[in-house]
């Protein structure tokens, strides 16, 4: 999820070279409503974003499905921003603007059963 068409089709295109499905949402209601539609195994959720917030997202996921692997991606590179997303769940955190190969091989990791939290 996120409200940039810029970063999901950025997103979208280095996802999709690695062979996986993607579901779009470009905020955080059509986010939970496409994830209980669909659930998938991994999500890649911006912090900030119309709708409900990434965090209020990110709480709500593993009510719908506790296996649920949860990405951040956000422009925030503060400390506190990171540690939020952590304490909540989240299994990692990219940073924005998002670099295609950082992504792919946080996604593969994560996939393999890793995260990418250092």
């Amino acid at each position: 999820m996120d409200d940039s068409s810029l970063s999901r089709r950025t997103m979208r295109e280095a996802l999709e070279g690695l062979g996986q499905k993607v579901e779009e949402a470009s905020d955080g209601n059509q986010a939970l409503e496409r994830f209980f539609l669909k659930p998938s195994s991994l999500v890649l959720l911006d912090m900030v974003t119309t709708g409900r917030h990434g965090l209020d997202v990110l709480a709500k996921l593993p009510e719908m499905d506790p296996t649920v692997k949860v990405i951040i991606a956000t422009a925030d590179i503060q400390s506190s921003t990171a540690e939020q997303a952590r304490a909540a769940g989240a299994k990692g955190l990219l940073n924005k603007p998002i670099n295609s190969d950082l992504l792919k091989a946080s996604v593969t990791k994560m996939l393999s059963g890793g995260d990418t939290w250092n």
